[in-house]
């Protein structure tokens, strides 16, 4: 049985199996958001997949966009048929990581190294398909070398982003200080312990927009229009 939060996409894996059939076809492009904490990512990815999917409506064998942030986890389960109580090891923003070493010990489930494997195999199949959005685990660093992966980087002033995490987690002041002081600290030694890389390298991302100073719904524009550009060219180099 397909976990909760994979059910609504249905309709895009049926799409993708039925392009899956065609001959020849472009190759879709797909994102990566990485974020610092309470930027607004998981809002802006859906409203960029919302975007998306308006320009392509009308289209018979279109394939609509699908946006995987903590689903991805469940996502991840399901293709290596690992038990969906495992989703709770797999944050990249687990704020206190249990060693690798004492977990096969005790045989309580794979290491954080083989679960971190296994999302790399889904991350990669997932951005090889396209029109998804991927957020955070590590995805722009794991599909940096794929050409038609659009790779961005959201922040924002810290004021901004605690405030945010107050209305979005309905959290206290005092609370919403720690969770993104905790979250933040916690991606960063995620993306340096599994994939040796600092996490705000500007180099690492296409774009980095501060959504304090643009929007969500701005930010989502720019995102989609860098999509809409990739796309084209794709399509360009596929004729």
């Amino acid at each position: 049985m397909k976990a909760p939060l994979l059910k609504a996409f249905a309709p895009y894996m049926q799409a993708q199996s039925n392009l899956a059939s065609q001959a020849i076809r472009p190759q879709l492009p797909a994102v990566t958001i990485s974020r610092e904490t309470a930027a607004g990512a998981v809002t802006i990815a859906k409203m960029v997949a919302e975007r998306l999917d308006r320009r392509e409506e009308g289209y018979d064998d279109r394939c609509p966009w699908a946006v995987f942030d903590r689903n991805l986890a469940e996502k991840v389960l399901e293709d290596h048929n690992l038990p969906t109580k495992l989703k709770e090891f797999m944050p990249e923003d687990a704020i206190s990581p249990v060693d690798d070493v004492l977990e096969e010990l005790l045989g309580l489930h794979p290491s954080q190294w083989t679960l971190v494997q296994h999302t790399i195999e889904t991350v990669l199949r997932l951005a090889a398909l396209g029109n998804v959005v991927l957020v955070g685990m590590g995805a722009n660093l794991i599909t940096t070398r794929l050409k038609h992966v659009l790779h961005v980087r959201l922040v924002a002033p810290l004021d901004r982003r605690q405030r945010h995490a107050e209305q979005y987690y309905h959290l206290s002041p005092k609370d919403a200080v720690e969770f993104v002081r905790k979250h933040d600290l916690a991606r960063r030694r995620f993306v340096r312990r599994y994939f040796n890389s600092d996490i705000e390298d500007p180099l690492a991302y296409d774009l980095t927009i501060n959504t304090g100073q643009i929007g969500f719904a701005e930010t989502a524009r720019i995102i989609a229009e860098g999509v809409a550009g990739l796309k084209s060219r794709l399509e360009h180099k596929a004729a």
